[in-house]
């Protein structure tokens, strides 16, 4: 079995479009992929493993501004743990506090929703 994935295959997993690996790989998200004989992109299992990291870094709402300086400091090496563990660091207290925002809309809605049942229960009365 080949480990190497096509931009095809990789679209299809990931559900970014071809457009967006290409993208990716210009703004420098993602490192210039291994390419076939005849150009095609091939991404090796520690790319898809990178992009992964980055998609979930996409579900906690990290900006592409940022996820490229974290792209930059991961591709200088080792000098740079500290940096890229206190990047995850300030960017995890963000979503914590993103999270219990919404825990307390979650809680309003539930709060409304239960007056609106209360309300129809009167009504079949």
């Amino acid at each position: 079995m080949n480990a190497y994935q096509t931009i095809d295959q990789v679209a299809k997993r990931t559900g970014l479009t071809a457009y967006t690996l290409r993208y990716y790989e210009r703004i420098g998200l993602l490192a210039p992929v291994a390419r076939a004989a005849g150009g095609q992109r091939l991404y090796a299992p520690t790319d898809m493993a990178w992009l992964e990291f980055l998609l979930r870094l996409r579900t906690t709402h990290m900006t592409i501004g940022k996820m490229q300086t974290f792209a930059k400091l991961r591709s200088a090496g080792d000098s740079t743990i500290a940096e890229r563990r206190q990047m995850l660091e300030s960017h995890l207290q963000d979503v914590e506090a993103e999270v219990a925002a919404m825990q307390k809309a979650v809680a309003a809605l539930q709060v409304k929703i239960d007056h609106y049942r209360m309300l129809e229960a009167k009504e079949d009365v």
